[in-house]
């Protein structure tokens, strides 16, 4: 984590805009299971992990094993500024004030606005990730030490109550080339659709890709997408667990 910076200027009520203009990878990486933590923390007790070596050159993949190669789209977990309430605050929850989101569309040339709560917004920045799912649902994506360049720029009197993001254009759809095999959750719990969305997902790997549990879960959490498709026909809701085909391509 890089931070807090000093905004000069920056007072409760403004916007911070912070561009991402460039990443400088390290060329190593790694995804764990951390006892405890995740969407399926009840379901995996003990700890794994995976160690990734990538190419430097963004346009290659991420090679996971012999059964799958994950496409790069590096981005920060991490990006926030101060809360107004005092005392100490951990980096793992996101707040209305940005960090630990994990939006994995906030890349390259994106405009990110942060709510200022405090004079000098003292902005931070880190948790780097080569790639990652909607979701990060084992807890953790491909996780890489990187250099990474922003510019901030301040609005004044934007008074945003959350963080909002603009794109330049379409969103990067760097998984899309081979189409999607799709598992869904249904029931009137977001949270409990969700898992069992993704426990569909692991156990579809298992039976077609012959990975095992922790092979799956991990690989859901850096490359599958987890989607709200249905929201309003109660009491059940729908979520959706996308698994790119290009991954095994």
């Amino acid at each position: 984590m890089a931070g807090p910076v000093y905004v000069d200027g920056a007072e409760p009520g403004d916007s911070l805009k912070v561009t991402l203009l460039d990443f400088s990878p390290s060329g190593w990486a790694w995804t764990a299971i951390v006892p405890g933590f995740g969407l399926l923390a009840d379901d995996f007790p003990e700890a794994a992990l995976n160690i990734w070596h990538y190419d430097k050159d963004w346009g290659k993949a991420a090679a996971m094993s012999d059964f799958a190669r994950v496409p790069l789209k590096p981005f920060c977990g991490t990006t926030g500024v101060a809360r107004a309430e005092p005392g100490g605050h951990s980096t793992i929850p996101p707040y209305n004030t940005g960090g630990n989101m994990d939006i994995r569309d906030l890349t390259l040339g994106v405009d990110l606005y942060l709510p200022v709560q405090v004079p000098g917004a003292l902005f931070s920045i880190g948790d780097p990730h080569c790639a990652q799912g909607d979701g990060e649902v084992c807890g953790t994506a491909i996780e890489s030490p990187m250099g990474v360049t922003a510019r901030l720029d301040l609005v004044k009197d934007e008074n945003l109550k959350f963080p909002r993001f603009e794109t330049a254009g379409p969103v990067s759809r760097h998984l899309d080339g081979a189409g999607y095999d799709v598992t869904t959750g249904i029931g009137p719990d977001l949270m409990e659709a969700s898992q069992n969305a993704v426990r569909g997902m692991i156990e579809r790997l298992a039976k077609t890709k012959g990975l095992n549990a922790d092979q799956a879960y991990m690989l859901c959490s850096v490359c599958a997408d987890l989607r709200i498709s249905e929201i309003v026909d109660q009491p059940n809701w729908v979520v959706s667990c996308y698994m790119p085909n290009i991954v095994f391509n």
